[in-house]
């Protein structure tokens, strides 16, 4: 059975995404160079909140698989892989990038870059509205190119946000809903956001900003029961799964009170009909802190912590991936049992 899990896991899907899938009222001005993004010279400018021009969006390329490390790109881009997106902003203007270039920011390479006429130094700060709008556009491009391709969606906070997109399991597409600095009463209000996809998992973790803010457990609690409500009548058949908060290394936030959350949430998962995994106690050191070499500041994530992340992800994966080959199998066993009575 292992054998099986580990080919699932190991296959790559492609994703066909049609140009009608991509909004025309895109709020921000990506490229004004032709070469750029396979955007021609009429990027959309906003001036006192009036599009004055529309983007022509080159041809998709979803069918491919994650860019390799090389120098090739597709005509309809010009790639530089160098460069990784270090900042809010940048990790913005490149998934906005990738959209207008037929791409989905989940399948690109780790170094994939695309250039944009707009500097880090023009950046403008981003609201909340903005990455709201942003990961609709994802959603909506994801439905209409999805296909019969299995689907996973991270949905939380920063941490979500910045899971490294070559680190996610093979062997399905992913969509990223995670937002900086969100709360588990935001993520409530946004579940409608990517409501045509058809997911086979969805990953919730969400938490850790509502204890930084003072919000109360039962709060939290309680919008973990109804995230599991309303996406199970949103999507009925797609299996939810609540991961435990993770532990920190702040005194501002004690993991006692963290580790209280996490079982009232396992409960909460118990009773809803959803899948509770528990990955606070990966992160651990022997004092229950989050382990230093697995965090940045105390709170975020190294690329060592977003590997174990991601070997917490991969155990759900394989089941899920191990059991639908089973499946088959066992079908494909049984019509050819009948067919070998019938001669």
């Amino acid at each position: 059975m292992r054998d099986i899990y580990l080919v699932a896991a190991s296959l790559l899907t492609g994703l066909t995404v049609p140009t009608s899938a991509l909004p025309q009222s895109l709020l921000m001005k990506v490229s004004n160079h032709p070469s750029e993004s396979g955007v021609k010279n009429n990027s959309p400018i906003i001036t006192n909140g009036k599009i004055e021009a529309v983007a022509e969006i080159s041809p998709p390329e979803f069918s491919q698989p994650r860019l390799s490390n090389s120098a090739n790109s597709s005509p309809s881009s010009k790639v530089v892989i160098s460069r990784k997106v270090s900042s809010g902003p940048q990790m913005y203007y490149q998934r906005l990038s990738a959209l207008r270039a037929g791409r989905i920011y989940t399948r690109l390479s780790a170094n994939t870059w695309y250039p944009s006429s707009v500097s880090s130094k023009r950046f403008r700060k981003l609201t909340y509205t903005d990455w709201k709008t942003l990961l609709a556009m994802e959603a909506r491009a994801m439905a209409d190119g999805q296909g019969n391709n299995h689907l996973s969606i991270l949905l939380g906070d920063s941490l979500s946000m910045w899971f490294p997109k070559e680190k996610l399991p093979d062997g399905q597409l992913w969509l990223n809903q995670g937002i900086s600095g969100d709360t588990s009463t935001g993520i409530l209000k946004r579940l409608s956001v990517f409501s045509a996809t058809r997911p086979r998992t969805i990953y919730i973790m969400a938490g850790i900003n509502d204890l930084r803010r003072g919000t109360k457990a039962k709060t939290i609690i309680n919008n973990h029961r109804l995230m599991i409500r309303r996406l199970r009548r949103i999507h009925p058949k797609t299996e939810i799964i609540i991961q435990s908060i993770l532990p920190t290394s702040r005194p501002n936030l004690p993991n006692h009170y963290i580790r209280y959350i996490n079982k009232q949430l396992a409960m909460v998962a118990k009773q809803e009909g959803a899948k509770f995994i528990n990955i606070h106690h990966w992160f651990i050191d022997f004092q229950g802190n989050l382990r230093p070499e697995l965090t940045t500041d105390g709170l975020h994530l190294s690329q060592q912590g977003y590997e174990v992340w991601r070997s917490a992800l991969q155990q759900p994966e394989y089941r899920l991936t191990g059991l639908e080959m089973l499946n088959v199998s066992l079908i494909n066993f049984w019509e050819q049992s009948k067919l070998e009575k019938i001669k």
